[in-house]
């Protein structure tokens, strides 16, 4: 997508002023991941605020050892901030940031952003908004793993996943979804037999095949 075209899909657009929409462009570019590229890591610089022009992303941290967590994802139209701890001083934790399709962002850097935030008021407003929603999203994926049983937490994965893509083939590795549930590979695995078992999917060659989706939604 041309950078003059993506520009009119920031939601603060419409609240700048000609001088700040000339600002903006001047400022803004479209970048392009691969699946699988890091979009933002520890010890990056910081990547300012990022819109999701086309493709997914997932955001994650790390525990000590190594293991991954993912916080969220955000697909086309998601704006992020978590990866502007530059701009919002309160972030004190880093998050890494990677394609899980092929992605293209429109990124306002963090100067610039900073700039824009200070002079005009829909634009800062903009900037908390975002950051209570993804915020938001961190509790309730730490709520998921604090408190919900291993056979839940899977369960309302695998629904979620049925429901957003409108099909009950999940095209999916053990590993794949153990690491957007933040689980182990093992115990994945070992629900899934058990899933399999109760006849609640099916599972074949890195996929998962959802057979009774009222039974798990009852778990």
């Amino acid at each position: 997508m041309e950078k003059e075209q993506a520009v009119k899909k920031l939601p603060y657009w419409q609240h700048l002023s000609e001088e700040e929409k000339k600002f903006v462009e001047q400022n803004v570019v479209v970048r392009n991941f691969l699946k699988g590229e890091i979009v933002h890591g520890y010890g990056s610089s910081c990547l300012g605020t990022a819109l999701v022009l086309a493709g997914e992303l997932r955001v994650y941290i790390l525990s000590e050892d190594g293991r991954e967590i993912t916080l969220f994802r955000m697909g086309e139209g998601a704006s992020c901030v978590l990866s502007a701890s530059c701009i919002i001083r309160q972030i004190t934790f880093e998050t890494n940031m990677v394609a899980e399709s092929d992605c293209s962002l429109l990124v306002l850097g963090s100067a610039a952003f900073d700039r824009l935030s200070e002079k005009n008021i829909y634009v800062k407003c903009f900037l908390y908004e975002v950051a209570a929603e993804r915020f938001s999203s961190v509790m309730w994926t730490m709520q998921q793993i604090l408190f919900l049983k291993m056979d839940k937490r899977l369960a309302n994965f695998l629904i979620a996943e049925c429901e957003e893509s409108g099909s009950k083939i999940i095209k999916m590795t053990h590993e794949q979804i153990a690491v957007r549930i933040s689980s182990a590979r093992e115990v994945v695995a070992r629900m899934l037999k058990r899933f399999e078992a109760d006849g609640l999917v099916s599972l074949g060659r890195g996929c998962v095949i959802i057979k009774d989706l009222q039974s798990l939604k009852k778990i």
